[in-house]
């Protein structure tokens, strides 16, 4: 079975002042054979992403895992609405009561054929991105190791907001070089086939 990608609700990043942002992730919904969350927005985005889920005839019960990007806020504030999921987050995978430490640099953690995690650490230790091979291409799903497609010509916009530029820079390298589309951590989806200067 092939998967596809539904963006519930496209991401933000507006600077408010020198010391101040306004700010909220992307979230995405992976649908097949498994159904896929991979991130959940901030607390107040509730409403919304049931609403989403609705319309697509989902229901939060159906959801078999969810995938954080990274532990910050505005990519984990849902988790609560799918408590029967496996939850992969930082280095552990869990599943209610029972956590797993995994090292996604020594195995990619596959999902199902054509869906799997990887570490792409730089923005945080710990940040994994999804691979997902579509019959548009393969969509990765990156969270903040690329900000929106903006930073591609414009590094300062996820250097100033990265705790280890240089290793976040040898993860975005190894994402260009298998994506085709990326979904960024706070914006809409965009092709990877356009100049880039990292």
């Amino acid at each position: 079975m092939s998967y596809s990608v539904e963006i519930l609700q496209i991401g933000y990043t507006q600077l408010k002042d020198a010391s101040s942002i306004y700010a909220n992730g992307t979230v995405s919904l992976i649908l097949g054979r498994k159904k896929i969350i991979v991130d959940t927005g901030s607390p107040w985005d509730k409403a919304h992403i049931l609403s989403k889920l609705s319309q697509l005839d989902v229901k939060p019960e159906d959801i078999d895992y969810v995938i954080c990007t990274h532990s910050h806020f505005d990519h984990i504030g849902n988790n609560n609405l799918f408590p029967e999921a496996t939850f992969l987050i930082d280095n552990t995978i869990i599943k209610k009561e029972h956590y797993q430490v995994y090292d996604y640099s020594l195995n990619p953690f596959t999902i199902d054929k054509g869906v799997y995690v990887i570490t792409t650490p730089g923005h945080t230790d710990n940040d994994l991105s999804v691979i997902v091979k579509t019959n548009s291409g393969t969509i990765v799903i990156a969270g903040d190791l690329f900000e929106s497609k903006e930073d591609l010509l414009q590094p300062k916009l996820w250097q100033s907001m990265s705790k280890n530029p240089l290793i976040q820079e040898e993860s975005r390298k190894k994402v260009l070089a298998i994506a085709d589309f990326i979904i960024p951590g706070h914006g809409n989806i965009f092709s990877c086939h356009v100049k880039v200067r990292i």
